[in-house]
């Protein structure tokens, strides 16, 4: 680093071609979309090429887009001197000096935009906001896109809507992509409402199926119960910051990075603060699948595997923990993280690690076991964003990607190759690892990294989180995260062991089953209510006795179009390896699911692990955790939109140390006091120091967690030990607990029982006569009145006295009229006396007044 001698230098850095039109990553896929609805089904692959072709450009765009920003940011690093191109138009940067004497440079992201429309002189744009985080999520989206794709070419060969299919996939990761690299909230919410469309329509693909209907309509009523939250977010913020927003920042409300400022510049009051990010949080529990609103998630496994895959890894459920990273500062102001403070995040996250995981272990779909897995993993994203951990949690949405995406496709080639597309444990799996090898291991490689297993992706990633939860202080929250690690390490043993060890049942064993459509089946106990406990905890294997155990049981839905839909059945002879467009997917995110976590590998910078490779190592710290430094307020120019600023260096105060011994900032700059003249777009967030004796306590207790999960599937399903074998039957208290959770808390039945029912029926009824006898009561009472009113009118008013003078008027002319007609008479004598008459009488008049 160089040390500050100018402070008031400023560095030119350099931008780019693929930075500068970053807004194509979005567009293509939307092109490609109506490309795909317009002319898909004249095209020789049915429009899947266009939606391939698409996703490949946007990879490409996003890849670029990634390199010139890693250029940008070590050319800042190192004064400018290296910035490779040279030619690059440019933004201005600064760089600040630390604590230490050191300098950090602030990297001002490249903004390209465009008037969308205008109201009352406000303007709304439509663009590209390029930093960090956005590139980081616009190269994860198009990469997960395009191999989950490439995945359903076969996967969903002969569909009955093959075409369709792809076009909302495509829209879908447009969607995302739209948001991702917003630099205002109504683009924001813009992607975001696109993502929910076609969620919508993805997970009801096959709406002939009354189940795949009821799980599309309650994803959609369910987020958007969420996205009333985000509405009065946004308008909270707009009227808080709007004012700030124009006097300093040439802004609106409207703009993220305005709205960052305000909220760390004090200006803000503290209710507006708490307000705007509780509305906007409850946005985040409805979309990524939060507790108490996670309920529509596995049901969302009513969708094809790959939209599962998709929209369970790297979209969708993913933007409710990106809107909580991008304003991260109104967060960290409204619920006082800064401060150590419990945040409603945190606790909402710790709730859901824990109450997801245990979910998992009693579903025997497998695809509702990586289900709440994801609902779970989510939890961990929250708790590290709710206290303080902002950098582990977009780590570990980074890592998750990889291998929640390979977890997904794996049990979609197990459906289609080795249990003849049913996705049931018990019934129809086992004994697999011996016919498909390859999904096997890429399957135990995903596992481990999700589990947290060194060096899989999943340990530098939920690792750090867990780390950093505990060094800021929150050691109860810390140890929820542990134990949540074992839970997760448990419940996939007890899947794996169900999936690909013991023996081949069902389809596995080639017994095909004439199956009802399993889900259907779900649906209708869910809603007559399910009164009868899974007899499999029971009876080990023994067919299931009531319909709860039926439904649970029975094939999917066909998946994927398999079967009675047109699709060619390609396990008729037995279980086998899947095709290669299905395996070379797989294979490459179970080897990012390895590798990708050591992009950023804080255990190996310093002597946790004895390596200290130093700080160089952790490339998502240095290339995409904004700067918290203060930046000057100047004018903006720049090309196409871009925003550019002159910055101005200081040397920041030191921080003051309080009483417990932590760095006291009453400021996310990390002042005491704002700097007059200054704006930061990030707070000042820390990052813990690994220890060794961490690490290997949560080493040791997935360890653990793996032990008793192995002792306990050999002892139930493989021995069959009597002690567990009909512990629910024995024991009121096991009874009742499975119960609980096989019911999934009862939320659902209280959501249908009580919200729903109360909205349909009471509700519906008051509403009903309020509008019959209140509302319709006093329009029908004006417009009777009016009547009456306007009755009165004519027969008093217009009958009685307009039309009574205008006929007096008339009889009064017509009689005067009859009294002159006499004089009318033709006879020029007459005319003549009346003239002499007239002319003696004028005479006299005269006469009288002159004498007079």
């Amino acid at each position: 680093m160089l040390a500050v001698e100018d402070t008031h230098a400023a560095l030119e850095l350099s931008s780019g071609w693929f930075l500068d039109n970053a807004w194509l990553i979005a567009l293509i896929p939307a092109i490609g979309f109506a490309l795909i609805i317009g002319l898909g089904k004249k095209m020789p692959m049915k429009g899947s090429e266009i939606g391939l072709a698409s996703m490949a450009a946007s990879l490409v765009i996003a890849t670029g887009a990634g390199i010139q920003w890693m250029q940008r940011t070590d050319s800042a690093s190192h004064g400018g001197d290296e910035a490779i191109g040279g030619a690059f138009s440019g933004v201005r940067g600064v760089l600040r000096a630390s604590e230490g004497g050191e300098v950090e440079p602030y990297i001002e992201p490249v903004v390209t935009q465009w008037v969308w429309w205008q109201n009352s002189g406000l303007e709304f744009g439509l663009g590209s906001h390029i930093d960090g985080l956005s590139v980081l999520l616009l190269w994860l989206v198009a990469f997960i896109s395009l191999l989950v794709q490439v995945f359903s070419l076969d996967y969903v060969r002969g569909d009955r809507r093959y075409t369709h299919f792809f076009a909302a996939l495509t829209l879908f990761s447009s969607g995302m992509l739209v948001m991702v690299m917003s630099s205002n909230m109504v683009q924001l919410i813009l992607g975001w409402e696109i993502m929910g469309l076609c969620s919508f329509m993805l997970i009801g693909h096959w709406w002939e199926d009354a189940y795949n209907s009821h799980s599309a309509l309650k994803a959609f009523f369910t987020v958007r119960v969420g996205d009333v939250g985000l509405l009065v977010g946004t308008a909270i913020l707009f009227f808080g910051a709007n004012d700030f927003a124009v006097a300093n920042l040439d802004s609106n409300g409207f703009d993220i990075r305005a709205i960052q400022a305000w909220a760390l510049s004090g200006d803000g009051s503290s209710w507006t603060l708490i307000m705007a990010s509780s509305a906007l949080f409850i946005a985040a529990i409805g979309k990524s699948g939060q507790f108490p609103l996670h309920t529509w998630l596995p049901d969302a496994m009513a969708g094809p595997t790959p939209v599962s895959s998709l929209l369970h890894s790297s979209t969708m459920v993913v933007a409710g923990v990106f809107l909580v990273a991008r304003i991260y500062p109104v967060f960290w102001e409204g619920f006082n993280i800064a401060n150590g403070g419990l945040s409603f995040i945190a606790i909402i996250g710790g709730i859901t690690i824990v109450v997801a995981a245990l979910l998992a272990f009693v579903q025997d779909d497998i695809k509702k076991v990586l289900a709440y897995s994801t609902v779970s993993q989510l939890g961990y994203m929250m708790l590290g964003l709710g206290t303080g951990a902002w950098l582990p949690a977009v780590f570990h949405v980074f890592t998750h990607a990889f291998f929640k995406c390979c977890l997904f496709l794996a049990a979609g080639s197990i459906s289609h190759s080795g249990s003849h597309h049913s996705f049931d444990m018990k019934k129809d799996m086992g004994g697999l690892r011996k016919f498909m090898p390859i999904t096997f291991g890429a399957w135990c490689v995903s596992t481990l990294a999700l589990t947290g297993v060194i060096p899989f992706a999943g340990f530098w990633s939920k690792d750090e989180i867990i780390d950093n939860v505990g060094a800021n202080g929150y050691t109860f929250l810390f140890w929820v995260g542990l134990g949540g690690a074992a839970l997760t390490a448990m419940y996939m043993t007890r899947a794996t062991y169900l999936t690909f060890f013991g023996e081949p049942r069902g389809a596995a064993a080639g017994i095909h089953h004439d199956d009802d459509h399993g889900y259907a089946t779900e649906f209708r106990e869910e809603i007559v209510h399910a009164d009868a406990i899974d007899r499999e905890l029971v009876t080990a294997g023994a067919a299931p006795k009531s319909l709860s155990a039926a439904a649970a049981h029975t094939d999917d839905h066909g998946d994927d179009g398999h079967g009675d839909d047109g699709h060619d059945d390609h396990d008729d002879h037995g279980p086998h390896e899947s095709g290669k467009l299905i395996l070379v997917p797989i294979v490459i995110l179970a080897f990012l699911a390895l590798t990708s976590g050591f992009v950023n590998p804080t255990p190996l910078a310093g002597d946790a692990l004895g390596a200290n490779l130093g700080e160089g190592v952790e490339l998502l710290k240095k290339y995409v955790e904004p700067r918290y430094e203060p930046v000057a307020i100047g004018e903006t120019a720049g090309h196409a939109g871009e925003s550019v600023q002159l910055l101005e260096v200081t040397p920041l105060p030191a921080a003051e140390e309080g009483a417990d011994g932590k760095d006291a900032y009453a400021t996310g700059c990390g002042r005491t006091d704002p700097e007059p003249g200054t704006v930061c777009y990030f707070p000042k967030v820390k990052h813990a120091v690994p220890e060794l004796s961490k690490i290997l306590l949560s080493l040791g207790v997935v360890a653990l967690g793996y032990a008793a999960a192995i002792g306990f599937c050999i002892a139930f399903y493989k021995n069959k030990n009597p002690r567990l074998v009909g512990l629910t039957e024995r024991s009121r208290i096991a009874r009742g607990g499975y119960l609980f959770l096989k019911n999934k808390y009862y939320l659902d039945v209280l959501y249908q029982n009580v919200f729903v029912y109360f909205v349909s029926r009471p509700l519906a009824k008051a509403t009903y006569w309020f509008n019959q006898n209140v509302i319709d009561g006093a329009v029908n009472g004006v417009g009777t009145s009016g009547k009456k009113a306007g009755d009165w009118v004519y027969n008093n008013i217009d009958q009685k006295i307009v039309d009574g003078v205008v006929n007096a008027s008339g009889t009064v002319a017509s009689e005067t009229g009859h009294g002159l007609q006499p004089v009318q008479s033709g006879k020029v004598n007459q005319y003549g006396a009346l003239l002499f008459g007239a002319a003696t009488v004028g005479a006299i008049v005269l006469v009288i007044l002159n004498v007079s």
